[in-house]
């Protein structure tokens, strides 16, 4: 199963989007104000997330009208849940989702632009997530000070993450306070301020982040090059906080350019998950963001890597404590995929490899054979563009790198031919189940299921169909994709050993 770490400074959420076994490896960066997180690592256990398939997905048509809702159609979705949610969109292009909890008085609002690292020039990679920091410093109408004393005034907390395929902003308040909420993201999507002052300064905190979390971690720095060999024709293969030359060369007028271009009503997101009447939401919605202008947006750089470039492997010398090898298979995801249970198999395969205790790899190379320290897989099938299937071991005292993938390679070769237990089945559909459900549990989880998977272009709506689309994977359909995609001319491999220090 697949599995983020996305860092972020307080736990507003653990980037959970689809479930134990349909699961998240996008890199995030979390910042709030003028801290934030860059590093990039490696998923070993799983998070669950909450996933959405392009199955029967109902987009928002294209005509653009004055806040008129769309509704699903009850014969596609569950009528209970999706009687709770609500979707419009404003005459210049913002899309708005409003999700009713009543069960406490409280109200989170997110603005997701879809922008992220991976629309970034090659030569200015980082500017997505160092625009995320200045958006912090004050606009025209309400200074950086300012914006935190009336956030902590009324009882409320804030920030902001970036990844490959969006920036993202929220606030957490009372539900009273939601016209506070909307008024500050409104005011800060047009009236920004930026001054070479703030930039200076907000610049060098950025790069003291990359520093400290990635250039001073050996685990970040070896996944990092592990990205570029696995990605190397899609701009997913660098990192969201970017290469530290790149942040540096970063200018002001740059980043000014890039807040015009892409943070603009057409390009957004707008989700409302709480204690609210929709109705009294969106004409809240409309009064502060409504007289925004949509613009020509350009067109995004492609995401597709094509696998199958043959069977790669490079050793790498870092100052780590213990050796570890990562190996990752190009594959489809449910934005690329021709049939979406490819991406389901993936995710399930991901399960019955690392799905918890009684889980092939930890059950027999972990406990059994005793060959591997820790191991875990991961595969992201909710991002835009392809992705991989991800394995991380460290191997015990006396095994040898070699020894540890070889040992990997026949867990996954077993997949393609032998029969997987429906017990394993059973137990890869469960987890993602009760992960679905246990995501959605706070208003939190609700907004990131919601506006991350609206952000990459499919419809959150198709968690409605989960479980009827879980029921119908079979073990044939993961004997498929594995015998498909986790082949060694589709597969990448990272040795990381303890650097020879020269003696002195």
């Amino acid at each position: 199963m697949l599995n983020q770490k996305p860092v972020s400074k307080p736990t507003f959420f653990n980037l959970t989007i689809l479930a134990a076994a349909l699961t998240y490896t996008l890199s995030v960066s979390g910042c709030s104000t003028a801290q934030t997180i860059a590093a990039k690592s490696m998923p070993t256990k799983t998070t669950p997330t909450v996933a959405n398939t392009p199955i029967n997905a109902h987009p928002t048509a294209n005509a653009v009208t004055d806040a008129t809702q769309q509704t699903p159609s009850p014969t596609d979705f569950d009528s209970d849940r999706a009687a709770t949610r609500h979707e419009y969109t404003l005459d210049n292009g913002l899309k708005v989702i409003i999700k009713e909890d009543h069960r406490s008085p409280v109200v989170i609002s997110q603005v997701w632009y879809r922008v992220g690292a991976a629309d970034e020039p090659t030569h200015l990679g980082g500017m997505s997530h160092l625009l995320e920091h200045m958006m912090f410093k004050g606009t025209k109408n309400v200074s950086s000070a300012d914006f935190e004393r009336l956030i902590a005034k009324f009882g409320g907390s804030n920030n902001a993450f970036t990844s490959y395929d969006y920036t993202a902003y929220y606030e957490i308040f009372p539900a009273n306070r939601l016209a506070l909420a909307l008024e500050l993201e409104a005011d800060r999507m047009t009236h920004l301020q930026l001054k070479d002052s703030d930039f200076t300064a907000e610049r060098q905190v950025v790069m003291e982040e990359r520093r400290q979390r990635t250039d001073d971690n050996p685990n970040a720095r070896a996944y990092e090059q592990f990205s570029k060999m696995a990605y190397p024709n899609s701009p997913k293969g660098e990192s969201v906080i970017g290469p530290m030359a790149e942040i540096e060369s970063i200018g002001l007028k740059d980043l000014t350019e890039w807040y015009k271009t892409w943070y603009v009503p057409n390009n957004a997101t707008l989700v409302i998950v709480g204690d609210v009447n929709p109705t009294d939401a969106i004409n809240e919605v409309k009064k502060y963001f409504a007289d925004k202008k949509p613009q020509t947006l350009p067109t995004r750089p492609s995401v597709i890597q094509p696998g199958f470039r043959g069977y790669q492997e490079k050793t790498m010398q870092l100052p780590v404590q213990v050796p570890m090898v990562m190996m990752a298979f190009n594959v489809p995801t449910l934005t690329t995929a021709k049939d979406p249970k490819t991406a389901y198999s993936l995710s399930l395969l991901a399960d019955v490899l690392d799905g918890g205790l009684s889980a092939r790899l930890e059950k027999r190379l972990v406990r059994e054979k005793q060959l591997l320290a820790s191991v875990g897989s991961g595969y992201n099938a909710f991002s835009r563009g392809d992705g991989l299937f991800l394995i991380q071991a460290t191997p015990r005292d006396g095994v040898t790198l070699a020894q540890a993938k070889q040992a990997i390679i026949a867990e996954i070769d077993a997949l393609k031919t032998q029969p997987i237990a429906q017990s394993e089945l059973t137990r890869a559909k469960t987890n993602t189940m009760t992960s679905l459900i246990y995501s959605q549990d706070s208003i939190s989880g609700q907004a990131q299921m919601i506006g991350s998977l609206n952000s990459i272009g499919l419809d959150d709506r198709m968690v409605f169909n989960l479980p009827k689309i879980l029921d119908s994977i079979t073990e044939s359909d993961l004997h498929a994709a594995a015998s498909k995609y986790l082949v060694n001319n589709n597969l990448t491999v990272l040795n990381v050993v303890k650097e020879n220090k020269p003696n002195k």
